[in-house]
């Protein structure tokens, strides 16, 4: 004989709330009763019947919202927009937006299929809490809600604001790479098609995609280590000047210091840009002083052009490191360096013993993150030298060019989407396992 708990159950799961209200849970019942009103009233006001010579016809495309979205993300549409007598077709699918749309239908059938089970889950429970003798009422359970979920009915807002504007783009911009989107397949014009692999396929079969995907990957891990690891000692080195006994005003120095970090980066690179110029003011200087007899191609050769890359990036980040060292530094105490002179110790045994350890473990989770900033440094290299000089070899690529600017270039520029897509799932994958190994393995990971 099947129990009254799975009755109610199964009468929450077919009319939500009717089991709260055989359990006599009435508020409870009407709120979950609503929530499938609204569902039904979405899906089925939405929906309309397209009328072609007189006709009704059903289709999917005139479905409600739900069905309709489920239907696009499926099929990414089925009619192209065409033009017939000289007239464009008003009927038709863009892929693209289909794709938005059910992406946004998925989310609302998972939260609305949350609190289809919970409603399900809370019939059964209550039913069993009755039969064990406890008085159960909604004005009870919403203030034990209330006291228990407290925090997860605080978060739950930011969540779904989180979901909609931060996860669904996301998902967005990744599913992309599993279509043929790209500038010879532009919706509404031409309909946009899953693909599956293909994409990540064409990168590694066809070599000049290949090549141009390793040799920029190569550049991009060695960009990441120069600039952080240059601005990291550039920024020790002058935090450990700075905090010398011999130094006075060292709270001048120290703002001296900082403004590189103070001025908006870009505004640093566009200085910059202008001063490597062929005839800008580093060559000029170089020249008068004697140092050189003709220009540097700071901006037309590969091998520069990345040295100047590396050589401003330190301008520009080592003020960060050395404020950052400076704090360290201070919480340092005295009496560790009075022990080491004690033992006959100089400087370089207090920097290299005390001052070092205790730098690098406070501030490796810290070069981990400049790692990945680094990695994913758009700004330092397109506003200096927008990933030039031009490089044959590589396809739709300059030699500055690292893996973010590159996809900026295949979007806005050639409109290879889907490639571009491609690419940064393979950052994305590249960046996640190199982060999260290198975090686990630092002792402030481990202590923590």
């Amino acid at each position: 004989m099947i129990g009254l708990k799975f009755i109610v159950a199964l009468c929450s799961a077919l009319i939500w709330g009717s089991g709260q209200v055989i359990n006599k849970q009435y508020i409870k019942g009407i709120v979950f009763f609503a929530v499938q009103v609204i569902f039904w009233f979405v899906e089925l006001s939405t929906g309309t019947l397209a009328v072609i010579t007189g006709q009704a016809e059903a289709h999917f495309r005139n479905a409600g919202y739900f069905t309709r979205g489920l239907w696009g993300i499926i099929t990414l549409g089925e009619s192209p927009r065409i033009r017939v007598d000289d007239a464009w077709v008003l009927v038709f699918d863009h892929s693209i937006m289909l794709m938005v749309a059910g992406l946004i239908t998925i989310v609302l059938l998972i939260i609305f299929g949350l609190i289809w089970f919970w409603n399900i889950r809370d019939a059964y429970k209550s039913r069993v809490a009755i039969e064990q003798g406890e008085r159960i009422s909604s004005a009870s359970y919403v203030k034990r809600l209330w006291e228990q979920s407290f925090e997860y009915i605080m978060i739950t807002p930011g969540t779904i604001l989180v979901v909609f504007i931060s996860i669904l783009p996301v998902a967005f911009s990744m599913l992309i790479a599993f279509t043929n989107y790209n500038r010879n397949n532009i919706p509404p014009v031409n309909l946009v098609e899953w693909v599956g692999f293909q994409t990540f396929m064409d990168i590694v079969r066809i070599p000049i995609w290949g090549t141009s995907f390793l040799r920029i990957l190569g550049w991009t891990v060695a960009w990441a280590f120069l600039a952080t690891s240059s601005a990291y000692l550039f920024g020790m080195l002058q935090a450990v000047l700075i905090n010398a006994k011999g130094i006075r005003f060292k709270g001048l120095w120290r703002s001296v210091f900082i403004l590189p970090w103070a001025i908006p980066g870009m505004v640093s690179l566009l200085v910059f840009r202008v001063m490597f110029n062929r005839e800008g003011v580093i060559n000029r200087l170089l020249l008068d002083s004697g140092i050189i007899d003709t220009f540097i191609p700071w901006m037309s050769q590969t091998a520069w052009a990345r040295f100047m890359l590396v050589l401003v990036n330190v301008w520009l980040g080592f003020p960060y490191f050395m404020a950052l060292i400076t704090g360290v530094m201070t919480g340092i105490s005295p009496e560790y360096y009075e022990a080491v002179e004690i033992d006959g110790g100089n400087g370089w045994h207090k920097f290299r013993y005390i001052s070092l350890p205790m730098i690098f473990a406070a501030t490796a989770p810290l070069i981990v993150m400049s790692l990945t900033h680094n990695f994913n440094n758009f700004g330092a290299v397109y506003f200096l030298t927008e990933g030039g000089p031009a490089n044959p070899a590589l396809q739709m690529a300059g030699s500055t060019d690292i893996l973010i600017t590159w996809l900026f270039s295949l979007t806005y520029d050639y409109r290879m989407y889907n490639f571009a897509s491609a690419i940064s799932i393979m950052i994305f994958m590249v960046l996640a396992v190199v982060s999260g190994v290198t975090l686990m393995r630092t002792r402030a990971f481990k202590e923590d």
